[in-house]
């Protein structure tokens, strides 16, 4: 079995407005911590992250301590937000047509597929391996839309507060078997959930 950790990234500083440079906050920097506890006692095989700062930095400690470098691929990134795109009518419209998007955005149907298809290139090449990937919230939501047509927006919704967590999917082939929650980190979403 291929068992690939998703590990959505700690707290994010939202006042850094670059979401490619957009940092942790010292609190998600110390929370980082949860994920390197989390991962201990997990043998690791790979690391490959999301290229921005937040994935990347809530990692780099597990990986450190696994003696990995990460790789990152820029299918992994975040959806490209547009101005005013995160609030419940947004995420509602979002979740209800996953071709939808703001003008100036990204759908949800794009960053389902390019996230996928790194994936699929990931258990390629790393098969029954365990592998520890660093994610976003909304891309990791499509993911797990892609192996579960069940999870929607209430799944988003709740997934949106966790800062970090991590689940792990157990895949035999492509195939997603098996599905556990590692780590979870209630965190109030700043980004503008408006509700």
């Amino acid at each position: 079995m291929t068992n690939i950790y998703f590990v959505r990234h700690a707290q994010p500083d939202y006042t850094c407005l670059n979401a490619e440079l957009r940092p942790l906050t010292a609190e998600g920097q110390r929370d980082t911590a949860k994920v390197v506890e989390a991962m201990k006692e997990i043998h690791l095989d790979y690391a490959i992250s999301s290229p921005y700062k937040r994935s990347y930095d809530t990692i780099k400690q597990a990986a450190a301590e696994h003696g990995l470098t990460i790789d990152t691929d820029i299918r992994l990134r975040e959806r490209l937000n547009g101005k005013s795109s995160n609030n419940m009518e947004m995420f509602r419209k979002r979740w209800a047509d996953l071709s939808f998007s703001e003008s100036d955005g990204e759908c949800l149907k794009s960053v389902m597929d390019r996230n996928i298809a790194a994936v699929n290139d990931i258990l390629d090449a790393h098969r029954d391996e365990n592998i520890m990937v660093g994610t976003h919230g909304t891309a990791l939501s499509t993911i797990l839309h892609y192996y579960d047509s069940s999870f929607g927006l209430d799944g988003f919704l709740r997934l949106i507060d966790f800062m970090p967590y991590i689940i792990r999917l157990g895949f035999e082939g492509r195939e997603c078997v098996e599905k556990e929650e590692i780590l979870i980190v209630a965190k109030e979403f700043k980004g503008g959930k408006n509700h």
